[in-house]
């Protein structure tokens, strides 16, 4: 059953509201994927914080001209469209896709997304579903900034240990 203007114009003010508050946009092709798939999707999506929505192409294409969201046509992409909009993370919704899809061969690809308003190919999302995440790179900050205290403390921790074995040493001599 076709929508009604009004369901039609309502889709489009949340397209807009999403574009406005997303830090980035992930265009999928969901053509394989079944009501059960999609929603088990939807779920994992949602619980990081972010958000999926199917919508007609003509559409996104106003949504995207009045964010003034320049090189994307979504009419070109081929199948089934789907927006995934990341409120949380830049890289969430890529990760969690391309993590979704390993498991569901076939049935879901990239077909690109916008990152800081500019529009990025399905290769690069794909790439950016690759880079470790916001938690995981502060963790390694940490370590990196962490690793030469623990050599300072291990050497100096070195030194007392060749103390305490030349003392020791001594005092065995002596008795």
């Amino acid at each position: 059953m076709p929508k009604t203007k009004e369901q039609k114009s309502q889709m489009l003010r949340d397209l807009k509201e999403n574009l406005s508050k997303a830090k980035s946009v992930v265009f999928t092709k969901f053509n394989g994927l079944g009501v059960k798939d999609n929603e088990t999707l939807r779920k994992e999506l949602r619980s990081e914080g972010n958000e999926y929505l199917v919508a007609k192409k003509t559409l996104l294409n106003i949504a995207l001209k009045d964010a003034d969201i320049e090189g994307v046509d979504t009419k070109s992409m081929e199948g089934q469209l789907a927006a995934i909009f990341g409120f949380s993370d830049e890289v969430s919704p890529a990760k969690i896709v391309a993590k979704f899809g390993k498991t569901h061969e076939g049935k879901i690809e990239f077909l690109g997304g916008i990152l800081e308003n500019k529009f990025i190919t399905g290769k690069n999302v794909a790439d950016l579903a690759e880079l470790p995440s916001r938690e995981e790179l502060y963790a390694k900050l940490v370590g990196s900034i962490n690793a030469p205290v623990s050599g300072f403390v291990n050497a100096l921790a070195g030194n007392l240990r060749g103390l305490v074995n030349v003392l020791k040493a001594v005092g065995d001599k002596k008795v």
